[in-house]
């Protein structure tokens, strides 16, 4: 119905025309017989019968146009007109129309991962949450096998206490699928209106209109992007309700021109810091019961301000563990070695002293449970980066890492 509504409405001017053409041949039908009632404007009234003649024709093949276009969409031109080529689509003189335009119907956009090298590849980067990369990489593995979708591929809740990998795991995430990342701490909008604003847009008449908002912009440009949205417990209210739309309708309304950006081929990723210990403790409780720890998890961070709309269209809340133990030195090791590719350098086999890490872990232990991984990453830089300086400025091109009296010192490989 509504197909043929649509081509009704796109061959509407070719019947107002044939309308028009056919009230000026009545005009003139009443023109001629008054004029031939006028025995001195005969040739008027013969002038008037030649028009008659050209608007009645004209008529006709407006008509008929119509039911030629009718019978070209519904493939059915007689065969003894194919032949009239100015009558003719030209896709229907050059080619197999019909099966152009069933090739180019809108194709199964599921897509089949390997959850297991997924997995591998995330907890090959991300350390102490294995059980979280397996679970993310299967979820992942559904969403993108679903041949149709109004939804986000996925809406995550990353919770637990900071420096336990939360953020990174998104930005791994991001990587290992070849997505961009658009990556947004969201305790930059915390504000009232122009939180929003700055996110969504502004309405016309406003300033900023002329520019879309940088989350709808982003997702303009990259529909299929991985959202990072960092901490995002602390930002404004009216920013909450705007990705309501966004994660159950499958769009998010630009303020500027209110249009709607899908959001459907999207991952949200969400990181929240709230109510550590409480969920460290409902996820000991409830470790095998799923429905229990996400029941638990809700009350918990409905208690500590996420809105109960927010939370009923989170697909799914990971609980990260704090790191304790080699996990921290694992971290630090990572760490230090992304910190030496930075400086142009490469570590050494075995070329981080284990007295440094230890010093490492210390200085994490001492924070206790308000210890991020920005804390570890400053206190490697302290450590670490003017002897790796001083390497490079030797023209090192490999270093060991040693600590000598509680120095660091940068050897540089022989």
């Amino acid at each position: 119905m509504t197909s043929f509504l649509s081509k009704i409405n796109r061959l509407m001017p070719v019947f107002m025309a044939a309308m028009g053409i056919l009230a000026l041949v009545q005009l003139f039908v009443y023109l001629g017989q008054w004029l031939s009632t006028i025995p001195a404007a005969a040739w008027l009234a013969e002038y008037a019968r030649v028009i008659e003649w050209a608007l009645g024709a004209a008529a006709v093949i407006s008509v008929s146009l119509v039911a030629l276009g009718w019978l070209r969409a519904a493939g059915r031109v007689p065969q003894f007109l194919t032949r009239w080529t100015w009558l003719m689509d030209i896709l229907d003189r050059l080619t197999n129309r019909r099966e152009l335009e069933q090739r180019l119907q809108p194709q199964s956009d599921a897509i089949f991962i390997d959850a297991d090298s997924l997995s591998q590849t995330l907890k090959s980067q991300v350390i102490g949450q294995d059980g979280i990369c397996d679970d993310v990489a299967v979820q992942i593995r559904r969403r993108l096998a679903l041949q149709q979708r109004g939804k986000p591929l996925g809406v995550f809740l990353f919770a637990g206490p900071p420096g336990a990998g939360k953020t990174y795991l998104g930005k791994v995430l991001a990587s290992a699928l070849d997505r961009k990342l658009i990556h947004l701490d969201m305790t930059q909008y915390s504000s009232g209106g122009h939180a929003a604003t700055s996110l969504f847009g502004s309405p016309k008449g406003y300033m900023g209109s002329d520019s879309y908002g940088k989350l709808t912009s982003a997702l303009r440009d990259t529909p299929n992007a991985l959202v990072l949205l960092d901490e995002f417990e602390k930002a404004h209210a009216n920013v909450h309700k705007n990705f309501l739309t966004a994660w159950n309708d499958g769009f998010i309304t630009e303020a500027s021109d209110e249009s709607h950006i899908s959001t459907t081929a999207a991952i949200f990723v969400l990181t929240t810091n709230a109510a550590i210990d409480a969920l460290a403790t409902i996820k000991r409780d409830h470790a095998h019961n799923p429905d229990d720890m996400r029941r638990s998890a809700d009350a918990a961070l409905r208690s500590a301000g996420f809105a109960p709309e927010v939370l009923s269209r989170i697909d799914r809340i990971f609980i990260f563990d704090s790191l304790v133990g080699l996990d921290i030195a694992r971290v630090a090791a990572l760490e230090i070695e992304r910190m030496i590719k930075g400086y142009g350098l490469s570590v050494n086999e075995g070329g981080i002293d284990p007295q440094i890490l230890l010093d490492l872990m210390a200085r994490q232990r001492k924070l206790g449970n308000s210890a991020s991984s920005r804390d570890l990453v400053r206190a490697i830089e302290e450590s670490v980066a003017d002897s790796l300086i001083e390497a490079k400025q030797r023209g090192a091109q490999s270093v060991s890492l040693v600590d000598e009296l509680g120095r660091v010192t940068a050897r540089v490989a022989t």
